[in-house]
């Protein structure tokens, strides 16, 4: 059954495209382009599904916010 996830995506200072899905704990990656960066994703998400499924209880993502401090 397929589960669809969040997937928030930043830009590093050396043009490298880093994602994190926050729903899987630890599910990060990076890549030079989006398009393999969508790949990779798919595959740590893969990965990392089968890593929490032996441990904790899974997370949902409520909502991103930003604050000015």
């Amino acid at each position: 059954m397929k589960r669809e996830y969040t997937v928030i995506i930043e830009q590093d200072e050396t043009g490298y495209y880093v994602a994190e899905v926050p729903e899987l704990e630890g599910c990060h990656t990076q890549a030079k382009s989006l398009d393999e960066l969508m790949e990779r994703v798919r595959e740590a998400i893969e990965l990392c599904k089968e890593a929490a499924e032996s441990q904790r209880p899974r997370k949902h993502l409520v909502g991103v916010q930003r604050i000015a401090v």
